[in-house]
This record gives structure tokens, C-alpha cells and sequence, in this order.
């Protein structure tokens, strides 16, 4: 196991579930980190690693759907799997609904737990790549002087360089200059990959 294994967070206020979970995962190579009471897992620094939560419906100050919601709003992109001996079905159908994994009633199979965590770790994986390549897009934005950010932008809306030169009352020479510049610090090689760096950067509204 290194630094880099997927990380399992757990947050259920029974402490023998804590220790029982930690013993299962930490015998398949994970990484886990307990937690009794939600606002101790939202303080908590969490690593850019593939990972999931399994967190229990019910608990102390604040529930697992109310957890969920503030991980939302925090925009904290964490798989969440939800396990509870107390689940109904309006319960587990709004946490389905607002993104969770799925939902584990108590007692589960350890069968079913690690399925059902293999697939959160997958969706990780996407998440956490997605993530760092947003973060490089947006590192080179910051790099484009004024006029370029200017000009990438509408070149992403599909703008023509003669249409911009056009709109900003200037030599299409001149376009074409910051328009080569956009080009090389945003590392794109194409037009189409500018496209999807201002679509991923959020500069521009995804393609339907």
C-alpha cells in the first residue's frame, strides 16, 4: 500500500463499525480514514487520490443527506456510498438522486460492499484526472495577458480571425499574432483542443 492507494473515508458515529470497515478495507489495500461526525470529514485536507465515502444515514448534528448536500456546495467530488441499518426507500432515493453511488442497507455482504466500492473508485479515477487536467487548463489561462484571454474566448464561441479583427476594430495581423500566442501557452494544437479547453474551463458551454 503507498500514498498514492485509493483512500476510503468513513463516517458513522458506531465506533465498532469504524473498526470493523477499517480492518476489511485495510486488508484489500486501502487507505481509511474514520470519522464520527460529519463536520470532522468536511474540515479534513482530502488528498488528490482515487477514493469514496461510506457514510452512514444517520448522525449526530449532522445526517448523511445533509453531509451530501454540503459536500455539493462545497464542491467536494467524493463517490458517496451510503450504508444504514435505519434506510427507507424516500431516503435512499434522494441520496440516488443527488449523486450518490448507491445504498448499502445494514446488514451488507462484504461481497457487495467491495462491488459496490470498486465502482465508486472507478468513477474516482475519472473525477481525479478530469480534476488535474482542469487545474493545468486554468494555470495557462492565467499565463494569457488581457487581449489573449480576450481573444481565446472568441475564438472557443467559433469567431473567425477576420471576425474578431473585425469586432475589435484592429488588423487582422494583429489578431493573428495574439491568436498564435493563445495557441502556444495554452499548448493547444488545434483549434478543436482550444475548444475543448475553454469548454472543460467552463469559458465555454459544452458541446450537446
Amino acid at each position: 500500500m503507498t500514498s498514492s492507494s485509493p483512500v476510503i473515508y468513513v463516517v458513522d458515529d458506531d465506533i465498532s463499525v469504524c473498526r470493523a470497515l477499517k480492518l476489511l478495507l485495510k486488508a484489500h489495500g486501502f487507505n481509511v480514514c474514520m470519522f464520527t461526525q460529519a463536520e470532522d470529514f468536511l474540515s479534513f485536507k482530502h488528498p488528490k487520490v482515487p477514493s469514496c465515502l461510506l457514510l452512514d444515514l444517520r448522525l449526530p448534528q449532522m445526517n448523511g443527506l445533509q453531509l451530501q448536500e454540503r459536500m455539493t456546495a462545497q464542491g467536494v467530488f467524493i463517490p458517496i456510498i451510503f450504508i444504514s441499518g435505519h434506510g427507507d426507500i424516500p431516503k435512499s432515493v434522494k441520496a440516488i438522486k443527488a449523486g450518490a453511488m448507491d445504498f448499502l442497507p445494514k446488514p451488507f455482504t462484504q461481497k457487495k460492499l467491495l462491488d459496490a466500492i470498486a465502482k465508486a473508485i472507478s468513477k474516482s479515477n475519472v473525477q481525479t484526472k478530469d480534476q488535474a487536467e482542469i487545474a493545468k487548463i486554468n494555470k495557462r489561462i492565467k499565463s494569457l495577458s488581457a487581449r489573449e484571454l480576450e481573444v481565446f474566448r472568441l475564438v472557443a464561441k467559433g469567431m473567425l480571425s477576420k471576425q474578431i479583427a473585425y469586432k475589435r476594430g484592429v488588423s487582422l495581423q494583429t489578431i493573428k499574432v495574439h491568436r498564435g500566442r493563445v495557441m502556444h501557452k495554452m499548448q493547444a494544437k488545434t483549434v478543436t483542443e482550444l475548444i475543448r479547453f475553454a469548454q472543460k474551463a467552463g469559458i465555454t458551454p459544452p458541446a450537446c
